[in-house]
């Protein structure tokens, strides 16, 4: 078939690699977010899936909004057959949609219809779900509500992170998202529409989102900071400013040589940097204070000489 993808960060550039590589399907065109500046410099730049392209000389589109006359006109020159989405980040307008032949067909990371909207691994990361997954579905205007074709599962590991779970279903998703493209081509995929019950939603994680309550329980301190991890990442405040966190441990009864600590309080031990929360205390990984490198809790305790009774809030 001869596809336009769309898709804009690292986590779709996996599928892009896939379907070029795939000999039964064409890649004729990229969809793609405009450049925008990035990092420090804040360097206008092209996106992960945009550079991709380019890499392999294909015609790359990068409209401002996916109504724009001029880019539906192209797109309908070009008359794909169809146009595999990952993490496009832009809303398509029925112009859009009814353009290729077999539709648009969305790789979404999650099972549906469990967690739609832009944040599916992190918000199966904090609710702590023990299975998650890929799916690839029909983009119909509902959010994330169109039929599904596929899907494959991932078990979710104590220690994942945000960016360690996505990673794996970048790539088994990839996978996924050919073997669709083969089963429509062949006709012998058809998509089953979705439960109407077990609709859960995942909306876009804000800064103010990953601000971590030392007064929630530590299962929830470190599901939250984990599913923050590394965007946009965790924080907290301490003597005013803010202080970023990264993935804690729970700490066991049986390693309890202590007096309980209230919610947010320090306490400095020698190999360890502890915080208390609602329920038992949390040990602190990596930190990184206003203006200062990431480094180890007990190297930024050790500089900042903490206060007995100090907290984070």
């Amino acid at each position: 078939m001869r596809l336009v993808f769309a898709g804009t960060p690292e986590p779709a550039v996996p599928s892009l690699r896939a379907l070029l590589a795939a000999d039964r399907h064409e890649v004729v065109a990229v969809i793609t977010r405009p450049d925008a500046p990035a990092g420090r410099g804040r360097r206008v730049v092209r996106s992960p899936v945009g550079a991709l392209a380019d890499e392999h000389g294909i015609e790359v589109l990068t409209p401002e909004k996916a109504g724009d006359p001029v880019f539906l006109e192209r797109l309908t020159e070009i008359a794909p057959d169809a146009c595999p989405v990952v993490a496009y980040g832009a809303l398509l307008p029925q112009t859009a949609l009814d353009v290729p032949r077999f539709g648009w067909v969305n790789l979404h990371f999650s099972l549906l219809p469990a967690w739609r909207g832009a944040a599916p691994v992190q918000a199966a990361l904090r609710a702590g779900d023990e299975f998650t997954g890929a799916s690839t579905f029909r983009i119909v205007r509902e959010l994330d509500a169109g039929p599904v074709f596929g899907v494959v599962t991932e078990r979710v590991a104590d220690t994942d992170t945000a960016g360690s779970l996505l990673e794996r279903l970048a790539g088994s998703g990839a996978d996924l998202l050919v073997s669709t493209m083969d089963g429509i081509e062949d006709g012998t995929l058809r998509p089953v529409e979705q439960a109407g019950e077990d609709v859960s939603y995942a909306p876009k994680i804000t800064v103010e989102d990953a601000r971590v309550s030392f007064t929630a329980p530590a299962t929830a301190v470190d599901r939250l900071i984990r599913a923050v991890t590394p965007e946009p990442g965790a924080w907290a405040e301490f003597r005013g400013e803010r202080l970023k966190l990264g993935p804690v441990a729970r700490v066991s009864e049986s390693e309890v040589d202590f007096e309980p600590l209230a919610p947010g309080e320090l306490l400095v031990q020698r190999k360890r940097v502890l915080a208390g929360t609602a329920t038992t205390a949390v040990r602190l990984g990596d930190v990184q204070a206003q203006g200062k490198k990431r480094m180890a809790a007990t190297d930024w305790a050790r500089g900042t000489r903490i206060d007995q009774g100090e907290r984070l809030s």
